[in-house]
């Protein structure tokens, strides 16, 4: 990447950073704003040179998504998980895998994949990104339990998905490679199995040499604080060496160390927020620059509406049919099902794919899956905001209505917060 290219991204960032108090409550929300100054920048004003194939992209994506998978699972409280937030466990458990077998049925329908190949798409598009309707997750006035609900889902749906993903990557790739196939399951074996095995082991150890010297006073706070860059990625390249998969390795250290060491957590979180944050909207920077490109220059009627589908069909369906017996309000249900956005996960899945699968319909998924982020970027950060006051709203009228569910009181998880926070 050129001294023009760094610089036009560094003032884009700025920029956005002396207006985004005042945004923050508006239907613009960061990825918008990113996305478009990518595709301006690269394509409108061509300041900006960035190629898909770039080392650097893929280098940043790979960081990107383990200091994501890293920190958004060391967020979560398994104890606490299980007793009180039940909604977000519906949509993980009945919900993720329904929307993934739904997304594979239609890829199949409407596009000349096969079995694989569409289940890698349906994969790559499960993880949702609440952060995208920042409005939703951060306006106090909406229910506690609802809005945990969407952030502790989006917090562990991607490390949940990206196993699934990896396997039907695998299995696609032994669909079209001369590699045997117990070769593939053999690889495949191996990356689900070391990886979790590794993250559990640098979680739990790394954390407690970590709290122990915290405790201790050797470490001091701006190095426990780095500390959570330096077991992801300990986590990951252990696991890499070893033949385990390095994403699934961040996911169970974070995991582990958020379930083993929490006193050490709250350090780890103001560190990884602000580098996450950079970390993401430079990613939907070059989303916009190189994806979006691509995207429009291959769209057509069947793309648009898979995303469509995707994103309201395949999304509240499955939604609904988990939240079956929660005693929620329709609206209730509908808003949930329709927050569920598209974002940072389903972009790091697709160029994951892009630099470990030759797939033959390889370019048609990427152009399918961008298209959804693309359109879920749009159309969720514009509602997020009067949608949230409305169901603000409607839940101050529920307030008068006795033991409505919606109002049920659960503890807050520090689950990742929006990109304009």
């Amino acid at each position: 990447m050129e001294s023009l290219s760094f610089l036009v991204i560094a003032i884009g960032i700025l920029g956005f950073a002396l207006i985004s108090g005042r945004v923050q409550r508006s239907i613009v929300t960061a990825p918008m704003v990113f996305v478009t100054f990518g595709f301006v920048v690269a394509r409108g004003l061509g300041v900006v040179e960035l190629e898909m194939e770039d080392p650097l992209i893929h280098t940043l994506a790979e960081l990107t998504l383990v200091l994501v998978l890293f920190t958004d699972a060391s967020r979560i409280d398994l104890g606490l998980l299980r007793r009180e937030h039940d909604l977000p466990v519906r949509l993980l458990t009945i919900g993720l895998p329904m929307c993934i077998v739904l997304g594979g049925l239609l890829a199949v329908a409407l596009f000349d994949f096969g079995l694989w190949e569409a289940a890698v798409l349906a994969a790559m598009l499960a993880p949702t990104d609440a952060a995208l309707g920042q409005a939703v997750v951060s306006i106090q006035e909406v229910p506690v339990r609802i809005r945990q609900a969407l952030n502790v889902e989006s917090g562990l749906n991607d490390g949940i998905a990206l196993p699934v993903f990896l396997l039907f990557l695998s299995f696609a790739g032994a669909a079209e490679q001369v590699a045997p196939t117990s070769y593939w399951i053999r690889f495949a074996a191996l990356q689900l199995i070391l990886g979790p095995l590794v993250g559990i082991a640098v979680g739990y150890f790394g954390g407690k040499l970590v709290e122990r010297g915290s405790r201790t006073g050797w470490i001091n706070r701006s190095f426990q604080d780095l500390s959570a860059l330096g077991l992801s990625l300990l986590a990951f390249a252990v696991a890499e060496l070893v033949g385990g998969n390095g994403f699934i390795a961040a996911f169970t250290a974070g995991l582990t160390l958020g379930n083993t060491s929490r006193a050490i957590c709250s350090c780890l979180y103001e560190f990884a927020e602000a580098e996450g944050q950079l970390l993401t909207l430079l990613i939907f920077t070059v989303f916009g620059a190189v994806m979006v490109p691509l995207a429009l220059e291959h769209v057509g009627w069947r793309v648009i509406g898979y995303a469509v589908v995707s994103l309201t069909i395949i999304r509240m369906i499955p939604a609904a049919m988990s939240l079956i017996g929660a005693r929620l309000q329709p609206d209730t249900v509908l808003f949930l099902g329709w927050f569920g956005p598209r974002g940072i996960a389903t972009i790091l899945f697709a160029l994951l794919m892009l630099e470990r699968a030759a797939l033959s319909g390889g370019e048609q998924i990427l152009v399918v899956a961008m298209t959804t982020v693309l359109l879920s970027v749009f159309a969720h950060g514009i509602t997020a905001y009067p949608l949230a006051k409305w169901y603000a709203a409607r839940a101050e009228e529920m307030g008068e209505e006795p033991g409505m569910a919606e109002l049920e009181q659960v503890s807050e998880m520090p689950v990742r917060i929006s990109y304009a926070e």
